[in-house]
């Protein structure tokens, strides 16, 4: 049993990775239904929520139904992540996670996410400060390291368990590389079979198929996966992937049905919690996603992603459903 703390995820957990404008509420529900094990929230501005600022404030918003759930904090200043630790402990999280691997620019530009991997004392010390600012449990998420030649990812997270991290999830890759290249799973391996090393670790990376991910659980003994891009538009990779690490079998891909029912839901549920303008803006990104690998649907797709209209939206989104035997899935099902 994989355990954070008194925090029970199973055998081998599957975690959803917080992943900007898309790990929300609603985008996590579906994921929680469909087999995740832990979730966290988008990351979080340590500055914005010290600012009150609207949009920081409301990615703390977590539901009974998530838990376990954490939420991911970002910054490159010490006494604002202290701050916001303790603003996020209101909210009373199962886990509070810090955010050392985002590589985007504007974010590492300011020495934040995977920025600080360029000062790994920094990060230590920052991290030692907000373990002892909260009684709730702290985890870190980060990367090999910042380019090829400071891959120190074995040696930081020795010192992130020294300072009373609690669980480490470890993308594949250097900032340099972004996303670009094949994920480097030998290091993540390297840290998980360190006899120093006693807390679970998580790999990320390039989990795309079933088989893969059962494949680096058996290579890399590593204990559970964190899932982001390839759970885009497909929530029910979750339960994929422990039923063939269950039987080796595929389940079979979800219907034209299923990925209707699960693209109201998340419509529905973005109009409840972040307003209608906001949602259908938002969604259109994913409606590509959800109806991935259907035959001759370009022209709905087009539909879906161009009308500014929920009930024009959500009446084509029926009617594909009611006729749902004029599409074909062109996409492997076993």
């Amino acid at each position: 049993m994989v355990k954070i703390r008194n925090i029970e995820l199973g055998e081998f957990p599957l975690l959803l990775a917080p992943m900007e404008d898309v790990s929300d509420p609603p985008f996590r529900a579906l994921c929680k239904k469909h087999g995740a094990d832990l979730m966290y929230t988008e990351f979080i501005s340590s500055e914005g929520l010290i600012r009150d600022a609207a949009k920081s404030v409301q990615k703390m918003d977590i539901y009974a139904y998530e838990r376990p759930v954490g939420i991911q904090i970002f910054g490159y200043d010490i006494d604002s992540m202290r701050e916001a630790t303790k603003i996020i402990e209101k909210t009373n999280p199962d886990i509070i996670d810090i955010n050392f691997g985002c590589p985007v620019k504007k974010v590492t530009c300011k020495g934040a996410g995977a920025g600080m991997l360029q000062d790994i004392p920094k990060l230590i010390r920052m991290t030692d400060e907000i373990v002892k600012a909260t009684n709730i449990p702290v985890t870190v998420k980060t990367r090999l390291g910042w380019d090829d030649k400071t891959k120190f990812v074995v040696s930081t997270a020795e010192k992130l368990q020294d300072v009373g991290v609690e669980a480490i999830s470890i993308h594949g890759r250097t900032r340099v590389q972004l996303y670009k290249g094949d994920a480097d799973w030998t290091l993540i391996g390297e840290v998980k079979n360190n006899p120093r090393m006693h807390i679970p670790i998580f790999g990320n990376g390039d989990i795309d198929s079933p088989e893969k991910a059962m494949l680096y659980k058996n290579r890399y003994g590593i204990d559970g996966i964190m899932i982001g891009r390839a759970s885009i538009g497909n929530p029910w990779f979750f339960n994929e992937v422990k039923h063939f690490m269950a039987t080796g079998n595929h389940l079979a891909a979800p219907s034209i049905k299923d990925r209707v029912e699960a693209t109201l839901d998340h419509l529905m549920m973005s109009v409840e919690w972040k307003g209608i303008n906001l949602a259908l803006a938002e969604m259109k990104r994913h409606y590509t996603n959800y109806f991935k690998g259907i035959a001759h649907f370009k022209e709905y797709r087009t539909q879906l992603v161009t009308s500014n209209d929920l009930q024009e939206i959500t009446e084509l989104l029926h009617w594909i459903k009611d006729n749902e035997s004029q599409f074909q899935l062109v996409i492997p099902v076993d």
